[in-house]
């Protein structure tokens, strides 16, 4: 059997490993049209702030320990052109000689991964205006701050890698401003929430605009639609993501209602012996059971693991996602899974919100504000999602939350979890 996986980062490596450790006989061989694969993109900002000094750290793995640790053969630089079910053949690119060839499989996975997003706006093309998805993007981001000193930085978009970048910019001693179209920060968050996010970011002296839409990006500065004028030796667009499915949908791949690639429990597509995983894969909700697009990097080695189990004979499903995310941003860190209060009130639940706010610790140990936000439905009692901003414990606290919306508790049974408890770590 032959196994030819398109994308070497999260998703595609984890299927390539996964499916080795299930079927030592298989070829398998992965074509990437980059230079760095299975790399950290979430450590990507702190690489740029200097929290980390080397940034090999991110990308400890090279098609060399593939091939060593796995047998599994990675070409970089190798864009796959076409995909042609009927003949299982695929039409590929050597980027570094220019050279076009035929390579076969018997299964084949996509994970092609997500793009970022870039507004239509003028000016997106200018040398010092700059997105953050891969190793290159870093890269470039790490030289023209070293190579220009910029004193002024915009921000478009305040989602999470918006709001890293941010931080990281800070420590740079550069001035950051962050252009948000929302009348709010972070759009997961509700806005009872996001308002300790942009209190935070203020008090950090970034300067935050909310229900502003930048039109034009000109050489030092960005124009918004009000005609303010924002100063900006560097500019980040941070608007999203979108998932890459030219490739699959050119090959007659169904993509979903997100407009990522549509698959099944086993991420089969709706062509055999194509699988897909990843940030270019749709998922679906834990609580609505609905379709939804979360490019998230522990989604996308979940995804592929269940991927490289699926098609070597495995067992294993994929049962859904909550989106959980968490960022820091200076000293606090926001976390979010499940549903917002929005999201739960558009599915038509009976919502009921509570707020918990009280020390993360004792006060007499260090204990500052946490900020608690739970949603449940009225009419059974389920917890539908939860939203944590605090100083320390966030990462524990909303990983319980994830287990108990899961395995669909009642809000009332949080009462009853025999949860561990010690002065410099929670409060009773």
């Amino acid at each position: 059997m032959r196994i030819v996986i398109i994308g070497a980062v999260a998703a595609g490596t984890s299927a390539a490993a996964k499916a080795r450790r299930n079927n030592e006989e298989a070829e398998i061989v992965i074509y990437d049209k980059d230079s760095f694969i299975s790399y950290s993109g979430c450590g990507m900002p702190y690489y740029i702030g200097g929290e980390i000094e080397n940034a090999d750290e991110l990308f400890p793995r090279d098609p060399a320990f593939f091939k060593s640790k796995y047998n599994v053969d990675v070409l970089i630089l190798h864009e796959v052109l076409t995909i042609n079910p009927k003949s299982k053949t695929l039409e590929i690119r050597n980027l570094a000689s220019g050279e076009v060839f035929v390579d076969h499989y018997d299964k084949l996975v996509i994970a092609t991964g997500a793009s970022a997003v870039v507004p239509s706006i003028k000016g997106t093309d200018k040398d010092n205006v700059f997105t953050l998805r891969n190793i290159n993007d870093m890269n470039k981001i790490k030289n023209y701050i070293n190579t220009h000193n910029p004193k002024t930085a915009a921000i478009v978009g305040t989602g999470f890698v918006g709001l890293e970048v941010c931080e990281n910019l800070k420590a740079l001693s550069i001035d950051v401003t962050l252009i948000e179209m929302l009348p709010q920060v972070t759009p997961g968050l509700d806005s009872d929430m996001a308002v300790y996010v942009k209190n935070h970011l203020e008090s950090n002296g970034v300067t935050v605009l909310i229900g502003a839409k930048a039109t034009e990006i000109r050489d030092n500065s960005v124009l918004l639609s009000d005609e303010r004028e924002v100063s900006a030796d560097f500019v980040l667009l941070a608007t999203g993501v979108r998932p890459n499915t030219e490739l699959a949908k050119q090959a007659g791949v169904e993509l979903g209602i997100t407009g990522a690639i549509k698959v099944d429990e086993r991420m089969r597509t709706n062509i055999e012996d194509i699988y897909s995983c990843g940030d270019c894969t749709e998922q679906f909700s834990i609580v609505t059971g609905k379709p939804i697009y979360r490019p998230l990097g522990s989604t996308a080695n979940k995804t592929g693991r269940i991927t490289g189990d699926s098609m070597t004979g495995g067992s294993l499903t994929f049962r859904g996602v909550l989106g959980t995310g968490i960022f820091r941003v200076f000293d606090i860190t926001v976390a979010q899974t499940g549903l917002s209060e929005k999201e739960a009130k558009l599915e038509g639940f009976d919502v009921v919100v509570c707020h918990n706010i009280k020390p993360d610790k004792p006060k007499y140990m260090g204990g500052k504000e946490m900020v608690i936000k739970g949603i449940a439905d009225k009419a059974s009692g389920r917890l539908l999602g939860v939203q944590i901003v605090g100083y320390e414990g966030v990462d524990k606290r909303i990983d319980v939350f994830v287990i108990a919306i899961t395995y669909k508790a009642q809000a009332e049974d949080l009462f009853h979890l025999d949860l561990a408890y010690a002065p410099p770590f929670s409060t009773t």
